[in-house]
């Protein structure tokens, strides 16, 4: 797989080297590429924004540096036939990224990032890029960054972690946040009693179906504390008794696969 990030500040994105998706990088595992826009200005003093039409505050991104960044990725990129490359540009005002569009985009063979910066960029570019790549405006949420190199760093951790031979143990993106639709359970290590603060009996058991039934009753009590939200867009159709009868514990009834507070019935 191939990561193609533009940015006004290309050291911006020298995490990407460390850790996990350093390793992958080194071994091959995934291709990243980091590409200056400045240097597809023309001028001396390597201009990217200008003034907005129409006023307001603040500097838009020219769209020609964009254009010729965008068309040299075009060029070398590698998918298949009939296949576009994904361009995702970080905007408050695209989808939120999730869990579940981290997977979709880790099955794409070409992702390319727009780091945005100032008030965004000129939006003919992404109508003008419609041509060749798969335009995604994407949001890491409901805040404003001050432009696109936090939120790549994240997207691409998220997304790279995916591709198999990354993460050395791959059952270890089983049992995570979200991977269920609910928050992973509390976890513990060595020693079992530290500072008056103990592990829970059950895990000491030995006994891999209880411990099972424990930690999916902590997801489930987690989940409807810090994360309402999430147990409302759950299908729990084939949820068991017993993870039915924590639901019923935590105010919610099971009414056609959906758990639905009591209150609201």
């Amino acid at each position: 797989m191939r990561f193609d990030v533009v940015s006004i500040f290309p050291e911006y994105l020298a995490p990407l080297d460390l850790s996990l998706i350093g390793k992958a990088r080194a071994e091959g595992i995934l291709e990243l590429v980091v590409h200056d826009l400045r240097s597809y200005t023309a001028d001396r003093h390597r201009t990217v924004d200008d003034t907005p039409y129409g006023g307001g505050a603040g500097m838009v991104m020219k769209p020609e540096p964009w254009a010729q960044a965008l068309e040299d990725i075009s060029a070398v990129s590698a998918v298949s036939d009939g296949a576009r490359p994904t361009l995702i540009v970080p905007s408050p005002a695209g989808e939120v990224f999730n869990q579940k569009l981290a997977y979709e985009l880790a099955g794409e063979e070409h992702l390319v990032f727009a780091c945005g910066r100032y008030e965004g960029i000129d939006e003919r570019v992404l109508d003008w890029a419609a041509s060749e790549y798969t335009v995604r405006p994407v949001s890491l949420g409901d805040y404003v960054l001050n432009g696109g190199e936090v939120a790549v760093l994240a997207m691409v951790e998220a997304i790279g972690r995916l591709i198999p031979g990354v993460v050395g143990n791959p059952e270890s993106l089983i049992e995570e946040s979200h991977s269920d639709g609910l928050l992973e359970y509390p976890v513990y290590t060595k020693p079992s009693s530290w500072r008056d603060h103990e592990v829970p009996e059950v895990l000491l058991s030995g006994n891999h179906g209880k411990i099972a039934k424990f930690r999916k009753e902590l997801q489930l009590r987690r989940t409807s504390q810090r994360r309402p939200d999430l147990i409302d867009a759950l299908d729990v159709s084939n949820f068991s008794k017993t993870d039915r009868n924590v639901l019923w514990d935590l105010g919610y009834a099971v009414v056609e696969g959906r758990a639905v507070r009591r209150d609201n019935e």
